[in-house]
C-alpha cells in the first residue's frame, strides 16, 4: 500500500511575509478589535486611544502594525490622522487556509477510505474442517 501526502502550494516568499504580518497584527486582540472598528467607520487615532485603556502612543503603535500588514491605510486631515480598513490583505491569508482546508480534507477522506479496507493481517480465514462445522 502506496500513501501519497499532499502538499500545499507555497506561495511566493512576499506573499508569505505578507501573510506573517497579517495573522501576526490580528494575534492581538487590540488590534483586532481596532480592525473591528474602522471597518464600521474611519476614525482618527485620537479616537480610537479614547477607547483603549492605554496610551495615545501604544495605540499609535498599534495602528502602525496594522498599516505595515495592510489591514488599514492612514490619511491625513490636517493635523489629524484617519485610520481606515483595507481588508484586502485578508484576502491571502483566506486563500492559504483554503488550501490548508483542501489539504486536510483529502487527507482525511484518504484516511476514511484506507480504514474501510479490509486488513489482511487480521483477517480470519475458516479452515475446511471450521466450514463443514
Amino acid at each position: 500500500m502506496v500513501v501519497r501526502l499532499m502538499t500545499a502550494q507555497r506561495p511566493a516568499d512576499e506573499s508569505v511575509d505578507q501573510m506573517d504580518r497579517v495573522l501576526h497584527a490580528l494575534a492581538d486582540p487590540t488590534r483586532r478589535d481596532i480592525v473591528r472598528t474602522v471597518v464600521r467607520a474611519e476614525h482618527s487615532v485620537s479616537a480610537l486611544a479614547e477607547r483603549f485603556p492605554m496610551s495615545f502612543a501604544a495605540v499609535q503603535k498599534h495602528v502602525a502594525v496594522l498599516e505595515r500588514a495592510a489591514l488599514v491605510r492612514k490619511r491625513r486631515v490636517g493635523r489629524t490622522q484617519m485610520v481606515r480598513a483595507d481588508l484586502r490583505a485578508l484576502g491571502a491569508v483566506h486563500e492559504l487556509c483554503d488550501q490548508y482546508e483542501t489539504l486536510w480534507r483529502h487527507r482525511i477522506d484518504r484516511m476514511e477510505r484506507l480504514l474501510a479496507e479490509p486488513d489482511p493481517a487480521t483477517t480470519h480465514h475458516r479452515t475446511e474442517e471450521e466450514r463443514q462445522r
